[in-house]
């Protein structure tokens, strides 16, 4: 636990107290050890915790919004959104146009790559709400798919 030394009457003790119950204390003096008694109860040294908040990154800006469609939700009606900041680089659907689920819809270059948007559910191409060479944030509506 604690190493001390200690100079008594011009002699070297090289004392380490190894434990403390209570008021007794195993102690070892130059390799020897001891049962020491202390006449008052010890009380052992408490180290302080470093306790830390949780923080939590604030960089959706509005996170109670759905960014994709549910893979579990209904299919047919729905919006398809952007998953990512870009730009559209091709549409290769038109208002009017049945889709089928994974069907390519269009084209969107966001970090400079280019990533496919399929269609994640079923339907009819109500409104397309992008054209090519628009910007888009993340979560906007690119298309409307309807019945």
């Amino acid at each position: 636990m604690k190493r001390f030394k200690f100079t008594i009457n011009g002699n070297i003790y090289d004392v380490e107290i190894q434990n403390i119950d209570g008021n007794q204390a195993d102690v070892e003096v130059n390799g020897t050890t001891y049962k020491v008694e202390v006449d008052k109860q010890i009380q052992a040294t408490k180290t302080p915790r470093l306790v830390r908040s949780m923080s939590v990154p604030s960089t959706d800006s509005a996170p109670s919004t759905a960014k994709f469609a549910n893979p579990s939700g209904p299919k047919g009606a729905g919006s398809i959104k952007s998953p990512l900041p870009g730009v559209i680089l091709d549409v290769f659907v038109k208002e009017g146009d049945t889709v089928k689920m994974g069907q390519k819809l269009l084209m969107l270059e966001a970090m400079k790559m280019e990533n496919i948007i399929n269609a994640d559910k079923e339907g009819v191409v109500v409104s397309l709400k992008v054209s090519k060479g628009d910007s888009v944030m993340e979560g906007d509506v690119l298309i409307v798919i309807g019945d």
